[in-house]
């Protein structure tokens, strides 16, 4: 049965509850021992009737009113035929609180309660990104403002935390290359390659492609390709924007208007090294962390954000060398809603290297108080 939206109660499909306690202090104070069931019991729908028991409610008509806030909150999903309620990821990570009140409607069209909350964008692989506050405005804002400046922008922080999102999201017209330690000056403007028929054919790298269309370019991981390489981008970002195609007759590539360099740099991972020649091509050097209020809102539970945000600490201080960061958490959510939270906590503490794996587990044991094991498989079934 597929899960929808709340929908009345249907007194053919399911048992009528009792009559519903009214609105209120009483219907707060049943809240949370519902939550809790539900975060007990994640694993599949449960009805109203079995919900009530298990609390030890006095209404089962109060009971099914919660659970629909709940559903209206995106705390739970609301089966039907008969009515069925599953706690969601960002049911666990709200721990028992109440959503927040509808915002009052107004008339006139005044813009009293609607939310300042900035609208998601919709990244190229489909993906939603929620824009960050930056300088006075949002991420993608400031990206978009820079760009129109040609100020190039170093982006850095830890694996995960949302950089090329960012970049994605603020440029849709956006070309990358992938920075590893054996990327070659080829890789961005371009080499020979064979053809069928045989001989030869020369095709222009991303670096050209975005020159000559005026199109933003992220470097992504740049730190890591050696620095004789990065050398090429040189010309094309200070005032001459210009290169010369020395492996194809020496031709002459012009940078059009809206050609842009952006630079991804992830400070402590192996083989990362910022250059000084690099670092002051960037005019603009911005941090970026994980928005853990964002990866609460997207469902993540709120032990593994306390978790998380122990670990950076740590890593902040040293004294460990990974912690998990949003794509980590969003990816612990998905799992937490395929297979289980159980199975989601054991895969997170996996997914640490050897050496800081202890320190992770014993963070996951503290913040959900159960012993943390990784996944394994056991005997056959």
């Amino acid at each position: 049965m597929n899960p929808t939206s709340p929908q009345p109660a249907n007194p053919g499909a399911n048992p009528t509850p009792t009559p519903a306690a009214g609105p209120g202090r009483r219907m707060g104070h049943l809240y949370p021992r519902v939550a809790q069931y539900l975060a007990d019991n994640p694993d599949s729908p449960l009805k109203v009737g079995q919900i009530t028991r298990a609390i030890g409610a006095p209404s089962s008509g109060a009971v099914f009113e919660v659970l629909k806030k709940m559903a209206a909150a995106g705390y739970a999903t609301h089966h039907t035929n008969p009515h069925r309620f599953q706690i969601t990821p960002a049911g666990v990570a709200a721990a028992g609180t109440l959503p927040p009140p509808a915002p009052r409607g107004t008339s006139g069209g005044g813009r009293a309660g609607r939310s300042s909350r900035r609208k998601p964008v919709t990244r190229p692989n489909g993906e939603l990104y929620w824009p960050r506050k930056l300088a006075g405005g949002t991420d993608i804002e400031v990206l978009r403002r820079l760009r129109a400046a040609q100020m190039p922008v170093l982006l850095y922080g830890p694996p995960g935390t949302g950089k090329t999102a960012m970049v994605e999201a603020a440029f849709d017209d956006l070309l990358t290359v992938a920075g590893t330690g054996d990327t070659v000056v080829e890789d961005f403007v371009g080499n020979f390659i064979p053809l069928p028929d045989g001989g030869y054919e020369y095709v222009h790298g991303p670096l050209v492609q975005a020159m000559r269309e005026g199109r933003p370019l992220l470097v992504d991981d740049a730190t890591l390709i050696p620095p004789r390489v990065l050398s090429v981008l040189y010309p094309a970002m200070d005032g001459r924007r210009v290169i010369h195609l020395t492996a194809y007759r020496n031709e002459r590539v012009d940078a059009a208007d809206g050609f842009y360099v952006i630079a991804g740099h992830n400070p402590g991972v192996h083989g990362a090294v910022l250059t000084e020649a690099l670092a002051s091509r960037f005019g603009v050097h911005i941090e970026v962390t994980t928005d853990w209020d964002l990866a609460r809102r997207l469902g993540v539970a709120a032990p593994a954000v306390a978790a998380a945000i122990d670990l950076n600490t740590e890593l902040a201080a040293g004294t460990v060398t990974w912690a998990p960061q949003l794509r980590e958490l969003l990816g612990f959510a998905r799992l937490h809603k395929t297979l289980s939270l159980a199975t989601a906590v054991s895969n997170l503490a996996g997914r640490a290297p050897d050496h800081d794996r202890d320190a992770v587990i014993t963070a996951l044991t503290t913040h959900f108080g159960t012993t943390v094991t990784t996944l394994s498989l056991g005997p056959q079934h």
